[in-house]
């Protein structure tokens, strides 16, 4: 805008003729990305911008911005979502999230991760994340008793009843509560599907009591929520101490990433190309291996095993390189090249898809990107069991090395129970497991590129093509976005 160009004006910094330029600027480039929602690896082109140099540096820094925070949130929800096992998972992270753009596009990411929905409701309005809640304990608070707040609820919402029990005393007052509310207002409707949710204590522990008392009760649809600054580890842990959970809200461990919020992704000038179109390749060098490029204009192919349908590898090639699948090929690590493997019987598919061609928009290409897609495809697609993709912190015992199970057992059964147990005088004997570090240093889940204002699609959307819409990210290392500028701009 002119305010703009009256600003830069003021900083004494620019010649007339580049604010005119910037007056009238337009991005005329290609843009390559690997579509939304797509399992990526470190060190692989991500994006590609293929643009006279001053374009391609103009945009830098919105790029790496939209894969580097939309990326990261959806990775962490993927990890996530796989710890629950197939459990309803929930984006409830608004109110810690960094700010309001991270809270509603923090929420878009994680519904391409694999999330149900969110609380944000501006996300269901402008993306199109489905959003929902629950009641919160100022509601129970304001009225006179617990009994009142869950049967005027239930009257009020009697086909979406979820009330939480945990604002007094979970077992003494909150489920007795709630089931009498459930006897008085949706009995008598014929309504049968209701919830509850916890939101503090000993989760596993209450879990399973809450689920006795209900099913006792008779209401055994009805649905048990949890929340509380739970993440991956946390969900791990309790499923595996027999929690009862249908379904988990998830918040500022994921809108936050909080275990690891930093995406690492770097935007480097890989090669230039000549007027006659001879692509030149640069590289960075630099005293940290891993911060050296790998140089050229390049693109991704996966190869999928023709007699298993998973992933084998990723293999990098320069723009103009085929690879023809009907014959074997040894592929090496690019960061340890001593590191070789023969692969044969496999299906080359190119990751890198068209998003600008010239500075225009390309039609919807029909590729099922949108929510979910990275839950759907990483368990079945890539090699590798769910454990090892997730990396998730606790195992069991039974995987433990010998002298570290020894140090465990170790552990009386009175110092594994919980202190409720201990009150009631059960005896719980729970896994015990060990800790180790987040697999901050893995791969990621591809988000943000090309309509960066679009909704996510939906499985039904993506059959019939509605879009693409990522720029890509990968793991501490970062995806690199690729730029090939002609020379002389």
């Amino acid at each position: 805008t002119e305010e703009d160009i009256a600003y830069l004006r003021g900083r004494n910094l620019f010649c007339e003729e580049f604010l005119d330029y910037l007056r009238n600027f337009r991005f005329t480039g290609d843009i390559y990305a690997i579509p939304e929602g797509t399992p990526v690896f470190p060190k692989e082109p991500l994006v590609v911008v293929r643009a006279p140099a001053i374009e391609a540096q103009l945009i830098e820094t919105f790029t790496l911005l939209t894969i580097n925070h939309q990326s990261l949130i959806a990775t962490k929800a993927n990890r996530i979502v796989r710890a629950a096992k197939g459990r309803t998972v929930l984006e409830f992270g608004s109110r810690r999230a960094q700010g309001a753009d991270a809270a509603i596009v923090g929420a878009r990411a994680a519904y391409i991760g694999g999330c149900a929905g969110t609380a944000c409701t501006i996300s269901d309005e402008v993306y199109g994340v489905p959003a929902g809640g629950t009641m919160a304990h100022a509601w129970v608070q304001m009225f006179d008793n617990e009994y009142e707040a869950f049967k005027t609820y239930c009257q009020t919402y009697p086909t979406n009843a979820t009330l939480l029990v945990d604002t007094y005393n979970t077992l003494k007052s909150g489920i007795p509560n709630a089931i009498k509310a459930f006897n008085e207002v949706l009995k008598p409707l014929g309504i049968t599907k209701c919830g509850i949710r916890l939101d503090s204590g000993d989760l596993a522990y209450l879990t399973r009591k809450a689920r006795e008392m209900l099913d006792e009760a008779g209401w055994t649809e009805c649905k048990i929520s949890v929340s509380n600054s739970l993440d991956e580890y946390l969900i791990q842990d309790m499923l595996l101490q027999g929690a009862q959970i249908d379904l988990f809200g998830v918040g500022e461990w994921m809108i936050t990433a909080k275990s690891e919020p930093v995406f690492g992704g770097v935007y480097k000038l890989v090669a230039i190309e000549e007027p006659d179109g001879t692509v030149i390749p640069k590289i960075k060098v630099s005293e940290n291996v891993e911060k050296i490029t790998i140089p050229h204009f390049k693109k991704v192919y996966r190869l999928f095993g023709r007699d298993t349908g998973k992933a084998i590898a990723d293999y990098i090639t320069v723009h103009d390189e085929t690879v023809d699948d009907t014959k074997g090929l040894t592929i090496f690590d690019p960061m340890a090249t001593w590191k070789r493997k023969d692969v044969y019987n496999f299906e080359a598919r190119e990751l890198l898809v068209p998003i600008f061609k010239n500075g225009i928009l390309r039609p919807a290409g029909g590729y099922p990107v949108g929510r979910g897609q990275a839950l759907r495809l990483s368990p079945q697609v890539l090699c590798g069991s769910v454990r090892q993709a997730v990396g998730h912190p606790a195992v069991p015992a039974a995987h433990v090395p010998d002298e570290i199970r020894k140090k465990i057992s170790n552990r009386t059964a009175e110092e594994r129970r919980s202190p409720r147990e201990k009150a009631e005088g059960t005896a719980e004997n729970r896994a015990p497991y060990i800790r180790r570090p987040a697999a901050g240093d893995g791969g990621g889940i591809a988000v943000g590129t090309d309509r960066a204002g679009d909704r996510p699609q939906r499985p039904s959307e993506a059959a019939h093509g509605a879009g693409l819409y990522g720029i890509a990210a990968a793991g501490r290392c970062g995806g690199h976005a690729y730029l090939v500028p002609p020379r002389g701009h």
